[in-house]
């Protein structure tokens, strides 16, 4: 093997590596000082200077919204039961109807309660006669104090009495204690119904409740009274307000429950609807800039690399709130910036740059 061929293919190869990519320091180890470095060396402004495209970028308000996923629900729905026990009398009605407050909805028999009120009032006449008749010798000195105070005790007793045969005939029809639809029919004419059955299921559908979740990043965005809009599984588009945030957060899912309240005047919104709810959320400000300004520094964090009116570049970190097809809204700056668009990977923080403004180069054009 021949190995002067080798050595002369490396030595003209490290001669070309020195002369071309290596041309300054082989120059300055040689004495020999070049226009170039000595306006390096110097820090003459004829050095040359990367060349980058700016914006100037005012603040502007940003709209922001929060999509949840949820469904529709009842403002109230209650189960009316009995408080009492007895044979139903009244005819039932039928599921869907509306009824209104006050309503009689189920009838229970009287039975002998009717009796017990008489008896009870009865009594409370003769204890008012009695009464009446001790606080008289009491003041004439005739009857002594016990046999006031007997008297006084058995008129507040028979009082008592009343008043629960009273609350007993009232327990005996149950009422509507909102307007709303029959979720259920009323109880049949002729069952027995025992303190704590079911008479009926109301509920009411007019307003109607959006109910979503929204996730721990979407829950501090959101106001009570906010403007909300949704589109139902059948594609009905309906709009309402922000009700209700909870303050904590559910175990399970870590979420937190959103009420939006929305008319329903026909009734035509169901309850258990599913729905894309699109809350508007809490006006922020950020900078509307081109998605290629965005660049990373050297930690790692994204920003927009910036310069001054004298060509000094910077580093701004920077969040992203919504990428729109017109451009990124950004957010964590200042009110004004002077952004980068072109050219901010060839430069680094420090250095400096010959800028052209892109509001004076469309003017030109």
């Amino acid at each position: 093997m021949r190995i002067f061929p080798l050595v002369t293919a490396l030595t003209v190869s490290f001669t070309l590596y020195l002369a071309v990519l290596e041309r300054s320091t082989l120059l300055s180890f040689a004495g020999v000082v070049t226009d170039e470095t000595a306006q390096e060396e110097a820090g003459t402004p004829d050095a040359p200077l990367v060349r980058v495209v700016a914006k100037r970028s005012q603040a502007q308000p940003v709209a922001s919204s929060v999509i949840l996923r949820g469904r529709t629900e009842a403002m109230r729905q209650v189960e009316i039961r009995s408080e009492t026990s007895g044979l139903v009398i009244s005819d039932p009605l039928r599921r869907g109807i509306s009824v209104s407050a006050g309503d009689p909805l189920c009838e229970v028999a009287p039975g002998v309660r009717k009796a017990v009120l008489d008896e009870a009032q009865a009594r409370l006449s003769e204890a008012e006669i009695n009464f009446r008749a001790a606080s008289g010798l009491s003041e004439s000195g005739f009857a002594s104090d016990v046999r006031l105070a007997n008297a006084r005790a058995a008129l507040q007793s028979a009082q008592a009495g009343v008043d629960r045969a009273v609350e007993e005939m009232a327990r005996l029809v149950m009422h509507a204690p909102f307007d709303g639809l029959l979720e259920t029919d009323t109880a049949e004419l002729g069952s027995l119904l025992q303190p704590g059955a079911l008479c009926a299921t109301l509920i009411q559908m007019d307003p109607i409740k959006l109910v979503g979740f929204a996730t721990e990043a979407q829950v501090d965005q959101l106001v009570t009274g906010a403007p909300a809009g949704a589109r139902l599984a059948s594609g009905r588009e309906v709009m309402g307000t922000v009700s209700f945030i909870a303050r904590s957060a559910d175990p399970q899912t870590r979420t937190f429950r959103v009420d939006v309240t929305i008319p329903n005047p026909d009734g035509q919104i169901r309850d258990g609807q599913s729905a894309d709810i699109l809350v508007q959320g809490q006006e922020q400000t950020g900078h509307l800039l081109p998605g290629s300004a965005l660049t990373l520094n050297d930690a790692g964090r994204l920003g927009l690399r910036v310069v001054d009116e004298d060509g000094l570049v910077g580093f701004l970190p920077a969040d992203i709130l919504r990428d729109t097809s017109e451009g990124v809204w950004l957010s964590g700056l200042p009110d004004e910036v002077n952004a980068i668009t072109l050219g901010q990977e060839f430069t680094r923080e420090g250095a400096r740059v010959h800028v052209t403004w892109a509001d004076n180069a469309q003017a030109d054009e």
